[in-house]
């Protein structure tokens, strides 16, 4: 079957991708119970654009070869959809396998279980879910496929299929090739018929082994013999002409050994191109919008590239060949691209990663913090973890365990291998600890757990120490609906031993500047210098101006900061870029001081976190500066073309990513107010002026990169120009440019009482930070407590006894978090709660019918009504929100009220006719 499968593959030209889970490439997550794969995708390159298999084709493809498929679960309606969601968010922080299967084989409306179950050859620890936008059809093409291909045994499951992956690459084999040719020698004659076609001949030189730039620089000069190539090339060149650090990505090529002829002067390569970072997508994406013909861009890519020789008559007769064949498939191609099914390709392709925080926990916290443990100062590793939690919105409540679990790791692994003996051993080095990390977090996690249900919960240990029903029934016993009623998350817990979020009194304060020439840096610095009592408290305030200071600025900052810890530093110059930041973050570190950004408020664009407006504006200001210490100002000749290298150092980052860049680094932002809501949008003259210098910048290929521009007055006659013009138009448009902007004092005073904030610690996760989304544990109806209070009046006129009950309680402090429950994940489940999502912030009718009461609590007997057309049913055998409960009980023995009225030990008051008033439905 193996040779038939070969063949089909290459005659079809299918791409196979994989995912291979072992534990020989190094740990992370939990170290597999057995090595395995699973396919992930399936292509078809064909002689146009890469087909790539809908998910029921997959499965269908995989059931018919006997290969490896994960889990997939399909929601095809609204309802599911939204349910899906939900259970992510009530899962999120304590997922692993068997709960979250049980959880969405619930919800989805199809559920194909996959050849290997997760929990058996993996375990319990699941890294996370990956959810794709499909077409409407997808659930009619997979019950299809499920009722033609079954699920079958995969061949070999109880036969000696040889040493495995983990005997293979035993420790005593060092060297790579040795590994890798020990493993195609055990996959079989199919796939590894003779070592010269993977490995070349032994005494080829390294060069040629391993080719290096000049093979795609040839590729890219080559003329393409099929579409394919040609689409690729496109790909690629886009890809190198841009800066690396807006593409990273390595390119690397080697000897196809399969297809070497002694006799030809043709080569045959392997590529391999490897895209490093997500940022890389969003950046290509927007010039998909450019060039609508781009295909798209994938994580990876492994290319069979062939370059003929011809001579000059044969290629000039393969070049009109292909041109012709190439027009001829664009053509078709263009007439046949329009959306399949109402799904646009940009929905095609998009796709979610969903992790859980106990992988998240095991691989992001304790493996990749590991550096930071072993750095001299031991507040890094401590500021590393609580911005991770920061960034992905974890709950308060699991940051503050967190915080404790991770300060104990800390001080275990440190006290085990100190920072001799890992700058000692030639084996033993940090790199290497990450590697095998498991082998001592394991055992801490397991010794961890065992210290109390709390401990054990928030583990949910690996391996089989603990099952995952009793990890349920733990977090069941410990969960009080009124206690985890808490929809507003408050401020993030200071965890950190030298937190930025809480900045004592003790240490410095930087305060620096983000920005652009002209977004009046030195103005707010001087007021602010000016305001008696400063910020607010007794640190001494201290200025260091760019513009003034000769020598390395930062350099010079860190100094001042350092002879003088116990002030706060405003750096009055500009700090565009990375490497600045850092500078900043290592002096914080070296002396125990906090940093704040501000920056100028802008909407940005879509490449750049600043608008042209923004732009604008800033370019105005610094034309009107007379006499400026830089020599930034109106007789500046190329002040214009500074301005725009300044933007340009921004480029390639949108304004969100932008700001929480800053707010993960520094833990606080200040927020500058520039332009009115409500302005005019900005003249076509400016907007021209401006495009045209950023086509020049591009054009004359401005540098962009570390470093203060150029002040200098070397400028091209077309720069001259365009600076002339630039003034002419900026100065016509001189009262639109002020009226835009918010006034100085208005602006100064806001980022003012940022500032205070900021020295007195109650620092605000500003607006760009990623919301807390915490653990969802109930659905409910909220209900306001004015309502409420006007509902139990009225029953009061209508009874003295009533009047006297209410008249005898504190009831106000009980009604601040009045509810109805409609479901509660421990008691109903998760997919219980998940179901509402679909009806989540919609207003529910609720009609109260009778107050239950007596010495120890009271509760109103609710009925809810309809919402778009479905009558909203709870989850609980009593629907009712407790209204009070006396000291010592809890909100849940309202539940008993309808028993205690039948034995006569408390009081039912019918409510008639019955009282109607709304409430918004929402996770808790």
């Amino acid at each position: 079957m193996q040779d038939e499968f070969n063949h089909y593959l290459t005659k079809n030209r299918v791409n196979i991708s994989m995912e291979l889970v072992t534990a020989v490439l190094g740990d992370h997550g939990q170290r597999p119970k057995d090595d395995y794969a699973v396919v992930t995708a399936v292509t078809e390159l064909g002689h146009g654009k890469p087909k790539f298999y809908s998910t029921p084709e997959v499965i269908a493809f995989c059931r018919k070869w006997r290969l490896p498929t994960n889990h997939v679960w399909l929601f095809s309606t609204r309802e599911s959809a939204f349910s899906f969601f939900a259970a992510y968010d009530a899962l999120c922080e304590e997922g692993t396998a068997t709960p979250v299967c049980k959880a969405l084989d619930e919800v989805a409306d199809i559920s194909v279980p996959g050849s290997k179950d997760h929990a058996i050859v993996q375990g319990e620890i699941l890294e996370g879910l990956v959810a794709r936008m499909v077409s409407r059809e997808s659930s009619v093409q997979m019950e299809e496929v499920l009722r033609n291909f079954s699920q079958t045994p995969l061949d070999g499951v109880d036969c000696d299929l040889g040493p495995t992956l983990r005997e293979i690459c035993a420790p005593d084999r060092l060297d790579e090739m040795q590994k890798i040719k020990a493993i195609l020698e055990n996959v079989g004659s199919s796939m590894y018929p003779d070592h010269f076609d993977w490995s070349g001949n032994d005494g080829l030189d390294a060069q040629s082994r391993k080719a290096g730039e000049s093979v795609v620089a040839e590729f890219l000069q080559a003329h393409p013999t099929d579409y394919a190539t040609k689409k690729l090339q496109e790909t690629i060149r886009l890809m190198k002409q841009m800066k690396p650090s807006f593409f990273p990505a390595a390119f690397k090529c080697y000897g196809n050994y399969q297809k070497v002829d002694s006799l030809s002067n043709d080569k045959y390569y392997k590529m391999v191109i490897h895209v490093h970072d997500d940022s890389v997508f969003k950046r290509y994406r927007q010039e998909m919008k450019k060039n609508q013909g781009l295909w798209p861009l994938y994580r990876g890519f492994f290319i069979d590239v062939n370059l003929f020789k011809a001579n000059n008559k044969k290629a000039a007769e393969l070049s009109k060949e292909s041109n012709i064949l190439l027009n001829s498939i664009e053509g078709s191609l263009d007439s046949s691209s329009s959306a399949k099914d109402g799904l646009a390709d940009e929905d095609s392709n998009l796709m979610i990663k969903l992790k859980f925080l106990p992988y998240k926990i095991r691989t992001f916290l304790i493996r990749n913090g590991l550096s930071a443990i072993f750095k001299d100062n031991r507040s890094d590793y401590s500021n590393y973890y609580v911005r991770k939690m920061e960034s992905w919105g974890t709950s308060e409540s699991k940051l503050k365990e967190l915080c404790i679990l991770l300060n104990k790791w800390a001080t275990y692994i440190r006290g085990k291998y100190d920072d001799e003996s890992l700058s000692s051993s030639i084996y033993l080095t940090v790199e290497n600890l990450e590697r095998k990390y498991l082998s001592e977090a394991e055992p801490f996690l397991e010794q961890y757990a065992k210290s109390s249900p709390a401990n054990l919960a928030l583990v949910r240990a690996a391996d089989d120490m603990v099952q995952t029903e009793k990890f349920l029934a733990i977090l069941d016993a410990q969960r009080d609906e009124d206690d985890d009623f808490q929809p507003e998350c408050g401020a993030v817990p200071s965890c950190r031993t030298a937190s930025l979020d809480v900045v004592s009194k003790t240490e410095g304060l930087i305060v620096f500047f983000p920005g652009i020439p002209g977004c009046a840096k030195s103005a707010l610095c001087n007021e602010i210098l000016k305001m008696p009592g400063g910020l607010g408290d007794n640190r001494p305030l201290h200025s260091l101006e760019g513009d003034r200071t000769k020598g390395k600025y930062w350099q010079k900052v860190a100094a001042e900061q350092k002879n003088k810890s116990f002030r706060i530093i405003l750096a009055d110059k500009n700090a565009p870029n990375k490497d600045v930041w850092q500078q900043i973050e290592d002096m914080c570190r070296t002396t125990n001081a906090a940093a704040v950004p501000i920056i100028p408020d802008s909407e940005g664009t879509d490449t750049n976190p600043f608008s042209l407006e923004a732009l604008a504006v800033f370019m105005f200001r610094v034309l009107k500066r007379v006499n400026h210490p830089g020599n930034l100002g109106k007789d500046s000749p190329n002040a214009g073309n500074v301005l725009l290298k300044f933007y340009k150092l921004y480029d390639g980052k949108i304004r969100r990513e932008f700001e929480n860049e800053l707010y993960e680094r520094f833990g606080s932002l200040v927020k500058m107010p520039l332009l009115k809501p409500d302005r005019a949008p900005l003249p076509g003259d400016v907007k021209s002026i401006l495009d045209e210098g950023l086509g020049l910048s591009s054009l004359h290929g401005v540098k962009r990169g570390r470093g203060k521009p150029s002040n200098g007055s070397d400028v091209s006659e077309e720069w001259k120009q365009w600076e002339e013009r630039l003034r002419e138009i900026l100065f016509g448009y001189e009262d639109y440019l002020k009226s835009i902007q918010v006034p100085f004092d208005v602006a100064l005073k806001e980022v003012v009482e940022q500032l205070k904030a900021v020295a007195k610690g109650d620092i605000k996760t500003p607006d760009t930070a990623k919301q807390r989304f915490g653990n969802i544990i109930f659905a409910a109806v909220k209900l306001s407590q004015a309502d409420i209070l006007g509902l139990l009046r009225k029953v009061a006129e209508k009874d003295t006894d009533v009047s006297n009950f209410l008249n005898g309680i504190k009831l106000e402090n009980n009604l601040n978090k009045v509810h109805i429950t409609l479901a509660h994940k421990g008691a109903h489940g998760v997919a219980a709660v998940a179901s509402y999502a679909v009806y989540q912030n919609q207003e529910v009718p609720v009609s109260f019918n009778a107050l239950f009461y007596n010495d120890k609590m009271a509760a109103l007997e609710a009925q809810l009504g309809i919402v778009n057309g479905e009558t909203i049913v709870s989850r609980n055998d009593w629907p009712h929100c407790t209204i009070w409960t006396a000291a010592g009980v809890g909100p849940k023995k309202a539940n008993t009220l309808p028993q205690l009225v039948s034995e006569g030990k408390a009081k039912r008051v019918p409510i008639g006719p019955p009282i109607t008033i709304s409430g918004v439905l929402d996770f808790y």
